[in-house]
């Protein structure tokens, strides 16, 4: 379709539509830089062309340029005052940037110019959820429904919004719904996995949580390998596996805990992970070979006979891993970098030392529930004689400002440290803490592998509440709230663990 666009441009340079619909075939492609570049060419040959505004605002909001996508389409508005789907596109980055207010006065303008839009119901019961409005949430996805009954997406929404009411029977109904509309509903079965998994049916939930790779953003990392996934089955007896990294670099490093399990089964084996861990994993897996991972060479120069995402790797060890009581510290900072830090510390006092992580540098409206505000935090901050330190990787210095001035506490961040890229340090100064206290970020996941006293604060309903995402470790301990709880009742089980530890130097 491109080569034709581009035949027809030769042709007649200054066709508008035609850099338009190269500008679709493009962003269908995913190149959505040259999709923009295309609609901006479009646009310099048509300037009221509101259809190129809006499909550019829909490639920059795919690329999380929502202020820009935004002002795209603004500019529709002011060409097509009562273009409803631009409304709806406009209410949905509104909704991503987190101003959910403004997305639902969007999202009403659509309806008030077409009242039986079914999507804009279902997108508008996604607003209303990250409100903490579910009641309201499951009434606007049932009018998508009234409006769209094989509409597999509100269906699972409508899932997702009784998970958060703690109503897992009728949740599961609703996840049943979908896939009955669409059997390889990818998200659903994901939704379905953390049912089983939170309710403790960890088989079933490892089952369904293979439909991950099923996602588009995962399909292609084992798509066009040649060799086998391995099936937890067969003999790697004088064979290489290779084990390659999925999401996050916390979420790794709590998988990598099973890698003692799967190492005396093969001859060799190969873990590829961000090139932030690789020190810190060479250093806890000498008998293994750890380097960065690198797609296009993965694909290139297949130097193993089977491959595993680290994600499967509870699945095929569950009878170890859901037995478990407790797992041994499995990751082994620098020592003389543990050493510096000891140092550092005792210069701040005589401890205890609780490092503390309050929120994620990714945050959205769909992950505000599983972190905590300053304000929060005000039974730990009334304990005497802590030294808190900083583990928040980014975004820190308002909040830190904050505890001083409500609190007069002091948090301390060591300004030499890179907390978000260094996390081989990160792992070294964990270690010479006393405890940490920590939402659920890979701050969490480093302190616990390593050893170090870890206070874990969940949301109960959250997808993360299971064994596939509560860190691994020696002394983990988990507090939860409930959706229509407050934090107080974690963090002041919290305080009184505190209250009892000794100082230690």
């Amino acid at each position: 379709a491109i080569e034709a666009y581009k035949k027809a441009i030769a042709i007649k340079p200054d066709y508008a539509e035609v850099y338009y619909n190269m500008g679709n075939a493009l962003k269908d492609q995913g190149n959505l830089d040259k999709a923009i570049t295309s609609y901006k060419k479009a646009l310099s040959l048509k300037p009221d062309y509101a259809e190129a505004y809006n499909n550019m605002g829909n490639a920059l909001q795919d690329q999380g340029q929502l202020d820009e996508a935004i002002e795209a389409y603004q500019k529709v508005l002011s060409l097509k005052p009562d273009y409803a789907e631009v409304y709806n596109n406009m209410g949905n980055a509104l909704k991503d940037q987190g101003k959910l207010d403004e997305a639902i006065e969007a999202y009403q303008k659509v309806l008030s110019l077409k009242p039986d839009y079914a999507e804009v119901y279902n997108n508008m019961g996604n607003a209303l959820k990250d409100q903490g409005k579910l009641d309201e949430a499951i009434e606007a996805y049932n009018k998508a429904l009234s409006l769209k009954p094989d509409y597999a997406e509100a269906h699972n929404n409508i899932g997702v919004s009784l998970i958060e009411q703690g109503k897992l029977k009728e949740a599961r109904e609703a996840y049943n719904k979908a896939l009955t509309i669409r059997p390889d509903y990818v998200e659903a079965h994901e939704n379905l996995s953390y049912l089983f998994l939170n309710d403790g049916r960890l088989e079933e939930g490892l089952d369904e949580f293979e439909w991950r790779l099923k996602n588009a953003t995962r399909i292609s990392f084992d798509s066009q390998l040649s060799t086998p996934r391995w099936d937890g089955k067969e003999s790697l007896k004088e064979k290489t596996i290779l084990v390659w990294s999925e999401m996050g670099p916390g979420d790794v490093v709590m998988w990598l805990s099973a890698l003692k399990y799967l190492i005396p089964m093969a001859k060799h084996c190969i873990v590829e992970c961000p090139i932030k861990l690789l020190p810190l994993l060479k250093r806890s897996f000498p008998q293994i070979e750890v380097r960065t991972e690198n797609k296009n060479d993965r694909m290139e120069h297949e130097d193993f006979d089977f491959h595993l995402p680290a994600g499967s790797l509870f699945k095929h060890f569950l009878p170890f891993i859901s037995s478990r009581k407790s797992t041994e510290a499995f990751l082994f900072p620098d020592p003389e970098r543990v050493k510096y830090w000891k140092k550092r510390l005792a210069k701040l006092g005589d401890g205890p030392f609780i490092g503390i992580s309050w929120k994620s540098p990714f945050i959205t409206s769909e992950r505000l529930q599983n972190y905590t505000k300053m304000n929060d935090w005000s039974p730990l901050f009334s304990i005497p004689n802590i030294t808190f330190i900083n583990l928040q990787c980014k975004d820190f210095k308002t909040d830190i400002s904050q505890a001083k001035n409500d609190y007069g506490v002091d948090i301390h961040n060591f300004d030499e440290l890179d907390h978000y890229d260094d996390l081989d340090d990160v792992a070294a100064l964990s270690l010479a803490l006393d405890m940490c206290v920590s939402v659920s970020t890979a701050v969490s996941t480093i302190t616990a592998a390593v050893g170090t006293p870890t206070k874990m604060l969940h949301w109960k309903q959250s997808s993360w509440n299971n064994i596939l995402f509560t860190p691994p470790g020696p002394e983990v301990d988990v507090f939860e709230r409930n959706t229509w709880e407050d934090w107080s009742k974690p963090f002041n089980e919290i305080a009184k663990d505190i209250q009892s530890l000794p100082p230690k130097r």
